[in-house]
């Protein structure tokens, strides 16, 4: 079970990494500062970043596509949102 945010952004966020935590039989509880990589592969990690890409309808610069952007779900939240801002 994942820690629910409170933004739209975050919630979805949520969601996704809940999905890729599924399918690797994760099923200990994750927070909004926890550490995805300790959790994930590199394989995942890139999974995640296409998939925050696609459900966001956004284009991440190559230069914020870094495994600290996608630490954990406070972070993607923020790289989102700040794409947004300035999209």
């Amino acid at each position: 079970m994942l820690d629910r945010t409170n933004s739209p952004s975050g919630d979805r966020i949520v969601d996704i990494v809940a999905e890729l935590l599924a399918k690797r039989s994760v099923t200990r509880p994750v927070g909004r500062d926890d550490d995805l990589r300790e959790l994930l592969t590199s394989m995942d990690m890139v999974n995640l970043m296409l998939t925050v890409e696609a459900s966001f309808d956004l284009k991440l610069p190559d230069r914020a596509m870094t495994p600290a952007n996608f630490r954990s779900i406070a972070t993607i939240d923020a790289l989102v949102e700040s794409v947004r801002r300035v999209g």
